[in-house]
């Protein structure tokens, strides 16, 4: 058997000048080809993909005026301008974002694609080639059969898996790997991982959808004897750990199991396929159990040495069970994935004696340790991890294992167990499972040897790409923006979660509270796709949708209402507002309407009681009724701008009848309009009416000084929750307060975010108050708007509604007093996005990059007296920018 070449005339093919190309292309040409928001995936089961690009010209007004796409079977064809599959013909349009529209997409086929454009001199230039393969695309494309070990949900150790195969004789073209598990699994190709995955596939709710991946292996299948071993974990499918939200007894609840087709495609066209079926063989080994909940325990005297290779001696281990699959729908996962991004070594460590160490990260993370340790066979090493100290300095669980609920000490919480084999230095590093954590507390049955080295941290998380920068002079400013990603990442991993510990639960109001941040700082929509399909899988008939997503079925009750869970329209409507694609959005469209609907019949008057608060406020509490009647009005004003985007104009005027009776009727109750007052005037009341648009037209200002002077009584102090945390830095910053904001943002003592920060945290927190008694994870994201706030804010890189996706953007800078200079970078849709300003003397100097293929409009924040300088000349205060960088003094 001998490799194939055809690798090598494809880079060829993509190293050469395409068609229509001239030897200046390199400015105009179009470059970050996508394939549904992901570079080259394969694995792809859409019949109409995604494809987008973006513009590579720094010249002024750059844009593109036209663009043609090629799509087809053969790289060297379409570096021709010769298409099989989908030629767009020139199109005279400035869009970067299409879905495929040509001929049906085959399975398990590559295909290469590139763009030509004209740009804004009608001058053409063209990518270089790009491509997406297609994966199963349809259930009844699987040749494997599910199979398990057959043993029941209570089994400890994990179930491990291998199969011989011989290839056969002739020229292998590719190689693919498909596979999908109910559970997590590893997947091993002769004794080597396959990828660099962690936690896959992810969670879904597993008895209505599961997700399959699709892997190159065509450099690791080799001639003659092959072996594939495949390590099954519980993940979410067999929880085993009990806690308060009954995971244990959820309904798709079984023992792991998977499916897979190694599928060989030989030069001369034929395919071979290796399956799962009853040839299989099974044992178990040294991951003795395995929670993602609590921890992981392997046992290092039961490894089986080479089990994942040819030559291992299977002879004892005994055949596999057959079983049905989980759910009959099983689809691609093309998503970013989980890995281990960052490695941190133990920033201290220290000794209490020989079996007790605490080593210190020196940060909060989520992800997992890698013990590196020496000691007697049978030395049982327990590894625990927490994220705050004792006063005698050993690790302290106590503000995150409130709702665990074991049933013996068999499982201890966030604690892995390292059972050593007593040779030499031995290293152990959990494969499915991982926690929230600072510090680690090793202690040991006997004696042991470690020193700092010998644990390592892991920040694991979906691995999105970085879209956004913050920086300025306030050392403060610089520390809440990096605690707010850390936290978002932390809370990251194939769905956003409230906490990396206590819970690892997809709280819905904790998602939606993060979205923007989110995006502002990270390419994220992979992500949020994945988890709204999640919430089109747990909605009920009637509409309504459960507080945590995915559920085993806790969350449906009285409090799971619109504050909590509008993440299903508020999430499509903000992908929709950062990307310009509207794919989202159409499909959460009628489980959108579906929740409205069902919120106008437990409330035909406009108000509701359907939710859950501002949750862990300071000390104030805003009506229930007020801010969920709010949010409801927000549900069904996206509905009918959605209404209106897919031309469905009976339900745009119906839905739009209906935001405005909401709002009436909060107006009507809630709203003072001698006063300019929501309620009695609280922090929340005041600013969820102005970041949500709930005051009527004209009173902006009033309310917003309203609110400035309640936050200066308040002491220059927050008292919110969670939804008045999202709201009032927007509320106040949108509406002439931006003074007022900042110094609200930068607020160092109790309660403030600042407050957290002087106190050495590097994560955000889940309570104002550190000493709380309860509801105090120390790595939460649902206070974290203010990593967004800062874009918009200060840097004033803002959306426009009208023209999405960045197409036109909005700049709307503060130079408020207290920072000398600020910067504040995105890259969006069509390129990086830059607002950077800077004290200089008694004037402030503003410069700004408007991307290729965008415009702008630039709002300076002038005071009574100031001008606008573009060089010599004096310029108008509002402007509108074509792309290119810009440099203005404000004096």
């Amino acid at each position: 058997m001998m490799k194939s070449n055809v690798f090598k005339l494809f880079s060829l093919c993509v190293l050469l000048l395409p068609f229509g190309a001239t030897a200046d292309d390199k400015v105009t040409a179009p470059y970050a080809l996508m394939c549904e928001h992901l570079d080259r995936p394969i694995g792809v089961d859409a019949a109409n993909p995604r494809l987008s690009w973006k513009l590579n010209d720094s010249r002024k007004g750059a844009k593109q005026t036209a663009y043609r796409l090629y799509v087809g079977r053969d790289s060297a064809a379409v570096v021709q301008g010769k298409a099989d599959a989908w030629d767009t013909q020139k199109v005279n349009a400035g869009q970067s974002l299409l879905r495929y529209q040509g001929t049906a997409l085959q399975p398990f086929t590559k295909y290469y694609w590139l763009v030509q454009i004209w740009d804004k001199d009608g001058k053409p230039a063209s990518s270089t080639v790009s491509s997406f393969e297609t994966g199963m695309m349809n259930m009844a494309n699987w040749q494997g059969t599910w199979i398990s070990d057959g043993n029941n949900i209570d089994k400890r150790p994990a179930p491990y898996f291998r199969k011989v195969f011989n290839p056969e004789n002739k020229k292998i073209k590719s190689a693919r790997a498909y596979i999908a598990a109910a559970g997590l699994y590893e997947l091993y190709l002769n004794g080597e991982k396959v990828g660099n995955h962690r936690l896959d596939p992810m969670y879904t709710r597993f008895d209505r959808r599961n997700l399959y991946l699709t892997y190159d292996v065509t450099a690791q299948v080799k001639d003659g004897k092959n072996a594939i071993g495949v390590l099954l974990g519980n993940g979410w499918y067999n929880m085993q750990s009990i806690a308060v939200w009954n995971f244990d007894t959820a309904p798709w609840r079984a023992r792991p199991t998977f499916c897979m087709d190694l599928r060989i495609t030989y030069e001369d066209g034929t395919t071979s396929v290796v399956k799962t079926d009853g040839d299989w063989k099974t044992s178990s080994g040294p991951v003795v159990f395995n929670s993602i909940y609590t921890a992981e325990h392997y046992d290092a005297r039961l490894e089986q040495k080479g089990w994942n290779t040819a030559d291992f001696d299977d002879q004892k281990w005994p055949g596999v069970s057959l079983r049905a699959a989980p759910s009959t729908q099983v689809v691609s996962q093309l998503m970013h994935p989980i890995r281990d991004v960052e490695t941190i070594p133990a920033q201290s460590l220290k000794v209490f004696n020989d079996t007790t160490y605490v080593f210190d990260l020196g940060r909060n993370i989520a992800g997992v340790t890698q013990i590196s340790v020496q000691g007697p066979a049978g030395s049982v090493v327990r590894i625990k991890h927490g994220e705050r100290l004792l006063p005698d300095g050993r690790v302290d669980l106590s503000n995150i294992d409130v709702y665990y609920r074991p049933k013996d000490n068999s499982d201890p919480f966030q604690t892995d167990l390292f059972t050593l084999k007593g040779e030499g230095i031995e290293t152990f590093k959990p494969k499915f499972n991982y926690k929230g954590f600072q510090y680690v507390e090793v202690t040991s049955s006997k004696p042991i040897k470690i020193d700092k080295s010998g644990i390592t941290g892991y920040f694991m998380h979906s691995d999105v790409p970085v879209a956004g920068k913050v920086n300025s002079s306030s050392s403060l400013v610089n520390k809440l923006w990096a605690a707010t990603n850390n936290s978002y990442l932390s809370n990251l991993y194939g769905y956003p979660t409230d906490c990396p510990q206590r819970e690892k639960n997809g709280w819905t109001g904790d998602g939606h509270f993060a979205i923007e941040s989110g995006l502002y700082n990270f390419d994220g929509i992979t992500v949020y796709e994945k988890w709204l399909a999640d919430h089109r899988d747990e909605q009920q008939p009637n509409g309504v949708l459960p507080d945590i997503i995915p559920t085993g079925g806790w969350g449906y009750g009285t409090a799971n209402g619109t504050d909590w869970t509008s993440t299903i329209a508020i999430i499509p409507w903000n992908v929709y507002l950062f990307y310009g694609d509207s794919k989202l959005l159409e499909d959460s469209y009628e489980p959108i309407k579906k929740y409205v609907n069902y919120v106008e019949r437990i409330s035909p008057e406009g108000l509701t009681t359907f939710g859950r608060g501002d949750w862990v406020p300071v000390k104030s509490e805003s009506p229930l009724e007020y801010t969920s009647s709010v949010y409801y009005y927000v549900d069904a004003v996206i509905l009918s701008k959605a209404a209106a985007l897919f031309n469905k104009p009976e339900d745009q005027r119906y839905y739009s009848a209906l935001a405005e009776k909401i709002k009436t009727a909060i107006n009507k109750k809630y709203f003072n309009a001698q006063t300019a007052i929501y309620g009695s005037g609280l922090q929340t009341e005041l600013s969820v009416a102005l970041q949500w648009k709930i005051v009527p037209e004209g009173m902006e200002t009033r309310v917003a000084e309203n609110l400035a002077k309640r936050v200066k009584a308040d002491g220059n102090h927050l008292d919110v929750g969670v939804l008045g945390a999202k709201a009032i830095l927007n509320a106040l910053s949108e509406n002439g307060q931006a003074q007022a904001a900042y110094q609200l943002a930068v607020q160092d003592t109790y309660p403030s975010w600042g407050w957290w920060i002087v106190n050495g945290a590097t994560t955000l927190y889940e309570n104002w108050n550190i000493q709380a008694e309860r509801d105090i994870s120390l790595n939460h994201m649902m206070f974290g708007e203010i990593g967004g706030w800062f874009f918009k804010g200060l840097g004033g890189i803002m959306i426009d509604e009208q023209q999405p996706g960045f197409k036109h953007v909005l700049l709307k800078p503060n130079f408020v007093q207290g920072l000398d200079h600020f910067e504040a970078e995105h890259e969006g849709p069509h390129g990086k996005i830059r607002s950077f300003w800077k004290r200089q003397g008694k004037k402030v100097s503003y410069t700004v990059t408007v991307p290729a293929n965008s415009t702008a409009t630039v709002y300076f924040p002038l005071q009574k007296g100031q001008q606008v300088y573009q060089g010599k000349s004096a310029v108008e205060s509002v402007l509108k920018l074509e792309a290119e960088t810009y440099q203005f003094e404000v004096k």
